[in-house]
């Protein structure tokens, strides 16, 4: 039987330098600067949620696209009741019950639709009301106005004390605007630390995904459902009701008012605050993306708010990105988050 081979323990390699090689850490080149993060998870999921369909036509085309399906269907499905009817009676009664049943269903659905719609327009009115108030200083129309908002909120156990306190000082007030304030604070407050601890867990949740998950898409996809989430909950809590129909008008109403800010630039002063001059995509470009999808975030959550809100800011602090993400981002790494506050 044959020995195994030795293996002949090498030596150190001696690599021979060239003679007055500079090898201090001074003599290095320096690492090519990356692009700054842009938000690309968040434009993508803006363009997605505020499309226009392909303008007038585009609307024409889809809506007739869908009577003719729709028309289809309900002809084929008359077609087979009836033919089971006349087959078979009692399947094509019972089949006829739940036609019935899902016929009925239908039209609550699109009532249910149609007062989400209703209820966002009158929201509209009672903004449009305030504004007007605001601008002429009438205490006839800050009085409706406060009206207006009573009727908005009646019923809601958490604005109880607030309904109370305007109904027992607003006759004794004599000012447009001091009615207004004292209107706002005592409806208004509670909701806007409500929608701002949404806007807070959306921008957490983008750039929590944008960082950690490095899956393509995967952050266009939750940057989109977050928003469409947090645009809901906020119309819920000044007083809209979720809906399709009402969820693709808010979408579109917060996406026409970001174009007509400019809320949507990304190479501003503010943006380059929250991502510290670019500072954080050198230490990760992942967080670095992830900051800017949460600050962008953020911006659609005010305007949604400057949207869903039944009265422009009087008194009451208007939200600023810098703090819902800088709370956003406490919450994300385990600190204390701040309870509302000025931000």
């Amino acid at each position: 039987m044959s020995q195994p081979k030795m293996k002949t323990r090498q030596g150190p390699v001696v690599i021979a330098l060239e003679a007055g090689a500079d090898l201090s850490p001074g003599a290095a080149p320096d690492l090519p600067d990356l692009p700054a993060p842009d938000g690309n998870a968040m434009r993508a999921a803006l363009s997605l949620g505020g499309g226009s369909w392909g303008g007038r036509l585009g609307t024409w085309f889809l809506a007739s696209g869908l009577s003719l399906l729709g028309f289809v269907i309900s002809l084929a499905a008359w077609d087979y009741l009836t033919g089971l009817m006349t087959s078979h009676p009692l399947l094509g009664a019972i089949a006829a019950a739940l036609a019935g049943i899902l016929l009925l269903s239908l039209v609550l659905l699109v009532l249910g639709e149609l007062l989400a719609v209703v209820r966002l327009g009158r929201i509209d009115r009672v903004r449009q009301g305030a504004e007007t108030a605001l601008a002429s200083g009438e205490l006839g129309s800050a009085r409706a106005t406060t009206a207006a908002l009573a009727g908005l909120y009646h019923g809601r156990d958490d604005l109880a004390w607030g309904v109370r306190r305007v109904a027992e000082q607003a006759a004794a007030v004599m000012d447009a605007e001091t009615l207004l304030a004292l209107a706002e604070r005592a409806y208004l407050e509670p909701l806007d630390k409500a929608a701002r601890r949404v806007i807070e867990t959306a921008a957490r949740q983008v750039a929590g995904v944008t960082a950690l998950v490095p899956l393509a898409l995967a952050d266009v996809a939750v940057a989109l459902l977050a928003n469409v989430r947090m645009i809901r909950a906020i119309a819920v809590i000044y007083g809209g009701r979720g809906g399709f129909l009402g969820s693709l008008r808010l979408m579109r109403a917060v996406m026409v008012h970001l174009l007509a800010t400019g809320a949507v630039a990304v190479g501003d002063d503010l943006i380059h605050s929250v991502a510290g001059g670019g500072l954080l995509s050198k230490l990760s470009r992942r967080f670095g993306e992830g900051v800017i999808n949460g600050a962008l975030t953020a911006r659609v959550g005010v305007a949604a708010i400057e949207v869903c809100r039944p009265m422009p800011f009087v008194v009451l602090p208007r939200p600023r990105v810098t703090n819902l993400v800088t709370r956003g981002l406490k919450g994300l790494f385990g600190g204390e988050q701040a309870d509302g506050g000025n931000s």
